[in-house]
């Protein structure tokens, strides 16, 4: 399928809400409409957060996450999916055994809020490691999270000297041979200029990019998941689309919404891939 001939494509989101928009299923939507896909959704939570605290969790029943995609694999062709905050490993089990088998699927291992709030119950962990993490097409942890999946043996991922390019880039083979799976290892958790690194059966590449100062960040890992999985929907390449998704997540961070006090004064944006009409702010644009 090429991008040309995938007009209409559906992909879809498994993941939890964020009552404060930035991140979540919310944030997926946005990233999809953004590259010019139909958003659909199977919440698997309920969070009351804003940009920076999660105040409580209320998982949806994993019976009903079942129907959510039962209904949706009826209604729709679903092109690509990623998945997000998967509460438990009865969540991960609903998933598994709902879950439409024929498209891809990126997987953002989400545990850890940029607030320090946990977002998965420990028995979720070992399902991931098991059987969620070996069927996707591509996961998408960031350092912390690479640290969990991995356990003993890899520190925490904050620090320059730990996480040089050469580190990152044997982490992410790592990960990439335990789960036998694409790996995009995202760097934003590293002090310096975030790198991250695409690690396949075909080899690694990296992305360097400079460090945009003065923009929440909060929901950045879920739009870049989400921009992947629309671009496997329009029938990119994975590396293509992985590639496209950076790039469309650094103009989200150079061209920032203003929002009121008391919220962060400047928030990341939802730019319109290329070819694709929205009233967001062009991908081409560029900061005055």
């Amino acid at each position: 399928m090429t991008p040309s001939r995938a007009a209409g494509a559906c992909a879809l989101t498994v993941a939890g809400s964020d009552s404060g928009g930035g991140a979540g299923v919310q944030a997926d939507l946005s990233a999809f409409a953004a590259q010019g896909v139909w958003g659909l959704s199977a919440l698997t939570a309920l969070t009351a957060q804003t940009f920076d605290a999660v105040d409580a969790v209320h998982p949806v029943p994993p019976s009903f996450l079942g129907a959510q995609l039962d209904a949706l694999a009826k209604g729709f062709r679903i092109a690509a999916l990623k998945t997000g905050m998967l509460w438990s490993a009865s969540h991960i089990d609903a998933f598994l055994a709902h879950a439409p088998p024929a498209c891809p699927w990126v997987v953002d291992p989400v545990m850890v809020a940029t607030s320090g709030a946990r977002l998965v119950a420990e028995d979720a962990l070992a399902r991931y490691r098991e059987a969620l993490l070996p069927r996707a097409a591509l996961i998408t942890p960031n350092l912390d999270e690479a640290w969990l999946l991995l356990g003993d043996g890899v520190e925490r991922g904050h620090g320059a000297t730990a996480w040089s390019p050469e580190a990152l880039r044997a982490l992410a083979e790592r990960l990439r041979d335990r789960f036998k799976t694409a790996v995009l290892l995202k760097g934003g958790h590293r002090y310096g200029d975030p790198i991250d690194t695409l690690a396949t059966g075909h080899g690694l590449r990296q992305w360097t990019h400079a460090r945009q100062q003065g923009v929440h960040a909060h929901g950045s890992g879920c739009r870049l998941s989400a921009a992947i999985c629309a671009g496997l929907a329009r029938g990119l390449s994975l590396e293509d689309a992985v590639e496209h998704g950076l790039l469309w997540l650094q103009q989200a961070f150079r061209t920032p919404l203003t929002l009121a006090p008391p919220a962060p004064e400047r928030v990341l944006s939802w730019p319109s891939a290329p070819g694709v009409r929205t009233a967001a702010v062009p991908l081409d644009s560029r900061t005055k």
